[in-house]
């Protein structure tokens, strides 16, 4: 598989500008308070166009995860893990966790955001076992 770069649009430059800062940042809705993930137009409750970029808690707990013992992306070989994310401000985000694994179930267990790198040294928020 080649490697690939992102498309940006110009709804999730200001996102990544905030992950470069490690002061991860997602918009949220002028109207209705509804934070937008992924960053977009207008807002998925209300459908406002109107919205403000704020500063993320960096907490969450773990909805979901996996284990891919499979390379399907250049930049992640084998294995690793890929976790669901429920963020204290409600939107659900996919990232991977970094450091120690939990023992027993994963689902449920809080963490917060960790910036780290790929293999191509693209910098990423990650997630870690809150403390």
């Amino acid at each position: 598989m080649a490697n690939s770069a992102a498309v940006l649009s110009m709804y999730d430059e200001p996102m990544w500008e905030s992950i470069r800062a490690h002061d991860w940042h997602l918009q949220q809705c002028d109207d209705c308070s509804e934070w937008r993930y992924p960053p977009g137009p207008c807002c998925p409750k209300c459908l406002s166009p109107r919205s403000t970029w704020r500063p993320l808690s960096g907490r969450g707990e773990i909805a979901s995860w996996v284990v891919f013992h499979r390379q399907y992306f250049d930049n992640w070989p084998p294995p690793y893990n890929v976790v669901a994310v429920k963020l204290a401000e409600g939107p659900l985000v996919i990232s991977n966790l970094t450091g120690p694994e939990p023992e027993g179930s994963w689902i449920g267990r809080p963490v917060e955001v960790a910036y780290g790198t790929d293999a191509a040294g693209t910098l990423l928020p990650q997630m870690r076992l809150a403390e």
